[in-house]
């Protein structure tokens, strides 16, 4: 699957004209590709696509093509099929074509690598939208065992008590999980990380401070029995945003349906839905006398909607209670699910929040059960319901500052209003390590790159988490 992103030339940037030009531009693309490994790939008319034997007796669709263009910026792509399982064509209508077949360069008998025909697409890619210019690729990866989950990820707690790893646990002498350094290795993340036991640079050091106000809220949060992700994930912030008298209020339980390699959020079996917790939430808003409220969520893929009743109603339970506080939701994909997502946009959040979290490379290393071009798909159709969006970046896992840099472009791209930077802390011996510590002076350098490509703000340090600063953000991005 590729997904070129670049801009479309056209008067009204992304009318009809444009959109079809781009499309035969892509299907020029495949049959160039195609011819160079002697397969001869054409079109057939109102039937977009590469097909193989277009004209003849049996013809055959290898390459499927789907794109939008928003504000002049292309979306999606296309799939070419290398080597799929083509029996589960057998049980779908292929786009809607009930009378010709499904290829692949295998069952043609072409003998070539994915690896190989990326390089090639690529190549051929950058010769007609390079322009002489360089081109950026963000390649994930190509092949991860199915069987390759961390031993955390289902019900195995948080982690290997600290001197307490080695033989036995599947990791290497200071607690380093051999599962997850070989899913690294499969993104190209080399294997030298920061030891568990190493000391942290002193920029990532921050002082507990307990003070009154603090120890308020945590009476707050136990009175009305409400959980924050300032806890459950070992927020390094929480002394700084508890005693400021804000907190994040997580919602739909403490357990986690997913489990990704930086979390800390337990993963056990979840609990079922609280129906009286939107009221408990706004009763806790309304105590705390806060402007601006974050609700986060825990991802609860076994509810058939993925939880998103349960925060359109702490939206509206909320708004009732205390109608002065914006409320600022931080959700999951929803797997995408358009009625899910839809629940949530109709409940107006004045932020809509979903973090795709890494670059592209590492999706599957880091959250194995989410995708980057799910997540901007996500945050563009949340922006094309008119709400502000906002999105975070966790670094210090393998990835490159052009990737970095990359990412913000794509969020940039799909009309994101906000987006935070901080550096990934390694919870457990578990999760996956830290790759390197990245100075304060890249987080102003990120931060002064992704405003100058149109995103209203950006806070980026080593310390900044999803929520933090959470309503001065709001407040410099003018809602």
């Amino acid at each position: 699957m590729g997904y070129p992103i670049l801009t479309v030339p056209g008067k009204r940037g992304g009318g009809m004209a444009d959109t079809a030009a781009y499309v035969d531009g892509i299907e020029q693309l495949l049959i160039d590709v195609l011819a160079d490994i002697g397969l001869a790939g054409d079109r057939i008319p109102r039937s977009n696509g590469v097909w193989l034997d277009a004209q003849g007796p049996r013809p055959r669709k290898i390459a499927a093509i789907g794109v939008r263009l928003s504000r002049g910026r292309s979306m999606h792509g296309f799939a070419l099929n290398v080597d799929p399982d083509l029996g589960w064509f057998n049980r779908i209508v292929p786009c809607g074509i009930t009378d010709k077949g499904v290829a692949s360069l295998a069952a043609e008998g072409v003998d070539i690598s994915m690896r190989e025909i990326v390089d090639l697409v690529a190549e051929k890619a950058a010769g007609r939208w390079g322009h002489d210019r360089p081109i950026d690729r963000a390649d994930v990866a190509w092949r991860v065992p199915s069987d390759d989950m961390a031993p955390f990820t289902r019900g195995e707690g948080a982690g290997t008590p600290i001197g307490q790893q080695g033989v036995g646990y599947g990791e290497q002498a200071d607690g380093t999980s051999v599962r997850l350094l070989g899913r690294l290795a499969e993104a190209g993340v080399a294997d030298d990380p920061v030891r568990l036991k190493s000391r942290k640079p002193e920029w990532m050091r921050v002082p507990l401070d307990t003070g009154p106000t603090y120890r308020e809220i945590k009476k707050t949060m136990r009175e009305l029995e409400l959980v924050t992700v300032c806890e459950e994930a070992g927020c390094p912030n929480i002394s700084e945003c508890w005693n400021d008298g804000t907190a994040t209020f997580m919602i739909l339980g403490e357990r986690c349906t997913r489990a990704c390699g930086f979390c800390l959020v337990d993963t056990r079996k979840p609990e079922p839905v609280d129906p009286e917790e939107p009221a408990r939430v706004a009763e806790a808003v309304d105590r705390m006398g806060l402007k601006h409220t974050v609700v986060t969520m825990v991802a609860r893929d076994d509810l058939p909607d993925g939880g998103a009743a349960a925060v359109a109603d702490t939206v509206a339970a909320i708004r009732a209670q205390v109608p002065s506080s914006r409320v600022e939701v931080l959700v999951s994909d929803f797997k995408g699910d358009d009625h899910a997502l839809q629940t949530v946009f109709d409940a107006r959040p004045d932020v809509f929040n979903h973090n795709i979290e890494t670059v592209a490379r590492l999706q599957r290393a880091v959250r194995p059960s989410a995708g980057y071009a799910r997540s901007l798909s996500v945050l563009a159709r949340a922006k094309q319901d008119g709400l502000v969006t906002k999105s975070s970046i966790i670094v210090g896992m393998g990835e490159t500052d052009d990737e970095v840099v990359q990412t913000l472009a794509d969020l940039a791209a799909v009309g994101v209003d906000i987006v935070t930077i901080g550096q990934y802390l390694r919870p457990t011996s578990h999760h996956l390590p830290v790759a390197v510590w990245w100075e304060p002076k890249v987080f102003a350098r990120w931060k002064e790159q992704g405003e100058a490509m149109g995103i209203d703000h950006v806070e980026s340090s080593p310390l900044t988490r999803s929520s933090y600063h959470a309503r001065e953000a709001a407040d410099a991005a003018a809602l």
